[in-house]
């Protein structure tokens, strides 16, 4: 199985730090944030990521190189200009292949098993698969709600989980799409035909989308590393 890394972002929110480098190479615990999901990708037996890049890109390619160094085989799918979630997966389908695939947003930190991803097997019944958390402070709405049969569903408006942007998706799910688009609006489109599945995990996770955020995860990290 291959994994994509959704690394194109300009990361507005994280300004002055995305004035001159990309989010994704933010240090947290003396190591970029996407170094983060390079080595647990390869932990779980993923040899070959996809990662998209656009602003600074040429920051990251220098950065991860071939992903020798880390035990895997990395390409790059180029935006001039970014294509949004869903438009800079359609693009990257060509070197993704005709098998499904993990994604993984660069700006998330999570201590979520990606190996539990490794056993779906997505069909035309089930295009994707995603991974649902607690819903933070700052998105108190949610996204989607988690039937007891494992369906995602958007009827009830209370008692919604937030997407962790993680999950496996069948290239299927793309088919018909073009330009640039939010991965959202391809998610809502396939819940309603109650083709998406979801599970939800209780553990820890962060979005790394404003200072305060980063702020948190690093504190976390030095705590987690602290001797017992």
């Amino acid at each position: 199985m291959k994994a994509m890394i959704l690394a194109a972002g300009r990361g507005l929110r994280l300004r002055p730090l995305t004035d001159k480098i990309p989010k994704p190479l933010i240090l947290v615990a003396n190591q970029p944030l996407i170094v983060h999901q390079v080595l647990k990708l390869a932990k779980i037996g993923i040899k070959e990521i996809v990662i998209n890049v656009s602003y600074q890109a040429k920051q990251i390619i220098d950065t991860l190189g071939d992903g020798q160094a880390y035990g895997v085989k990395i390409d790059y799918s180029f935006e001039p200009s970014a294509l949004e979630t869903g438009g800079g997966i359609l693009q990257a389908l060509p070197i993704l292949g005709s098998d499904p695939f993990i994604v993984i947003s660069a700006d998330i930190w999570t201590d979520f098993s990606l190996e539990g991803l490794l056993s779906h097997s997505l069909n035309s019944m089930a295009l994707a698969h995603l991974i649902l958390v607690d819903n933070p402070s700052f998105h108190p709405q949610g996204d989607f709600n988690l039937t007891k049969t494992g369906l995602l569903n958007l009827d009830d408006t209370s008692n919604k989980f937030t997407f962790a942007s993680l999950g496996i998706y069948h290239p299927d799910l793309f088919l018909g799409k073009s330009g640039a688009f939010p991965l959202s609006s391809l998610l809502y489109e396939y819940i309603a035909e109650k083709k998406i599945t979801g599970e939800y995990y209780k553990g820890v996770w962060f979005n790394i989308g404003t200072p305060t955020e980063l702020e948190r995860l690093d504190e976390y990290l030095k705590q987690k590393s602290k001797p017992q």
